[in-house]
C-alpha cells in the first residue's frame, strides 16, 4: 500500500524539529503496517483554523486522483488541520479518489470523525480564543499591555517562581521616547507627517519596523487609534478592545472591525507617559482643524480627503 505523510505545526513558538519528529513517528507507523511512503508534505507555522488552502495542502489535495493510497496524519485527526466547513469537501474528494485518511492515535477517519469531531474542534478553537482574550483583558486591568508593543517602549522579560513568563510589562525606551516627542512637536508647529518622515529618514533614525519612516506610520488612523499621533499610550492610557479581527474565510487573512466605544477597556498607566497633555492636546487640535472647513455661512463641516490633499500643480483649482 502506498502512503503519503502530512505534518504541520501551527505556532511561531514551535520549530521545524516538530515536523521532523512527526515524520519520524509516521514513518515508523507506516513501516509497522507494511506501507510504502511515496510522498511527504508539511506546513510550517500555519494555523489549522485557516481554510485548507495553505501551500502543502494545495498540493496534496489533487494528488489522490492518481488513486489507491492512504494519507497518514501525525496529529489526532484531520480536523486539527482542516476547518469545519472544509472537512466534508476534503473527505469526499479523498473518498472519490479511493484514498483513505489515517491518524496515528485514532486510526482511519470516518464520517463520524468528519461530522462530530469537526464540530468539536471548531468549538475548541472558539473556546481557546475566548480564554486568550480573557487573559489579555485581565492584564490590561492590571495596567499591563494586552498584546503587542508600541514604539517608544521595551518589553520587560520577567518570570515567576514557576519559571513561567510574566507577560504585559513595558518600560519606556528613552531614545525612542524622544523621537516620539520630536514627532509631536514638529506636527504641532505645522509640519506634515510626510515632511516629518522625510526628516527622520534623513537623520538616520530607524522606524518602528527597523526600515524607513512613512507618513502613514506617523499619521495613522484617528478612529482606529493607530499611528504615532493617535496612540494614547503616549499620554499614559491603555485603550484595549478598540477593534476586533475577523478572518476572511477565503484567504485566511485577518481584517479589522471597529468595536463600539462602550466596549473599549481603558486603563490609566501614568508611569508609561511619554507626551505631556499640553503637547498631546495641541496635536489633537491641529488634527481637528485640518479635517474641517468653513462654509460661506460660517458653519464648520468635515471636509473630505480630496479637499485636504495638496494640489499637484501650482494653478490647480
Amino acid at each position: 500500500m502506498k502512503v503519503a505523510l502530512y505534518a504541520r505545526y501551527s505556532s511561531d513558538n514551535q520549530r521545524d524539529a516538530s515536523i521532523a519528529d512527526q515524520f519520524r513517528v509516521c514513518r515508523a507507523y507506516a513501516e509497522k503496517q507494511g506501507w510504502r511512503v511515496v510522498e511527504e508534505y508539511s506546513d510550517h507555522a500555519i494555523s489549522g483554523a485557516r481554510r485548507f488552502c495553505v501551500p502543502a495542502s494545495k498540493r496534496l489535495l489533487p494528488t489522490p486522483c492518481v488513486g489507491g493510497f492512504k494519507w497518514c496524519w501525525r496529529r489526532r485527526w484531520i480536523a486539527s488541520h482542516v476547518i469545519r466547513e472544509d472537512i466534508a469537501g476534503v473527505f469526499k474528494r479523498m473518498a472519490y479518489a479511493n484514498v483513505k485518511i489515517v491518524t496515528l492515535s485514532e486510526g482511519e477517519v470516518t464520517h463520524l470523525d468528519v461530522g462530530l469531531k469537526g464540530t468539536m474542534n471548531a468549538l475548541f478553537l472558539k473556546d481557546l480564543a475566548d480564554k486568550t482574550r480573557r487573559g489579555q483583558r485581565g492584564r490590561v486591568a492590571l495596567g499591563k499591555s494586552g498584546g503587542g508593543n508600541s514604539y517608544g517602549y521595551d518589553v520587560v522579560k520577567r518570570f515567576n517562581e514557576s519559571g513561567e513568563p510574566i507577560r504585559g510589562d513595558r518600560t519606556i525606551n528613552s531614545e525612542e521616547a524622544e523621537v516620539v516627542r520630536r514627532i509631536f512637536r514638529d506636527y504641532v508647529v505645522g509640519k506634515s507627517p510626510k515632511r516629518i518622515a522625510v526628516e527622520l529618514n534623513r537623520d538616520g533614525i530607524a522606524a518602528p519596523g527597523g526600515g524607513d519612516w512613512g507618513f502613514s506610520t506617523i499619521n495613522g488612523n484617528t478612529k482606529r487609534g493607530n499611528g504615532i499621533l493617535n496612540n494614547e499610550m503616549y499620554v499614559g492610557r491603555i485603550v484595549w478592545n478598540r477593534q476586533r479581527f475577523i478572518k476572511d474565510p477565503e484567504t485566511g487573512k485577518r481584517q479589522a472591525r471597529p468595536n463600539p466605544a462602550a466596549e473599549w477597556i481603558i486603563q490609566e498607566v501614568t508611569e508609561l507617559r511619554i507626551v505631556e497633555d499640553g503637547l498631546w492636546n495641541a496635536a489633537k487640535a491641529r488634527q481637528a482643524a485640518i479635517k474641517t472647513k468653513r462654509e460661506d455661512d460660517g458653519t464648520e463641516v468635515q471636509n473630505s480627503f480630496r479637499d485636504r490633499r495638496r494640489s499637484k500643480y501650482l494653478f490647480t483649482g
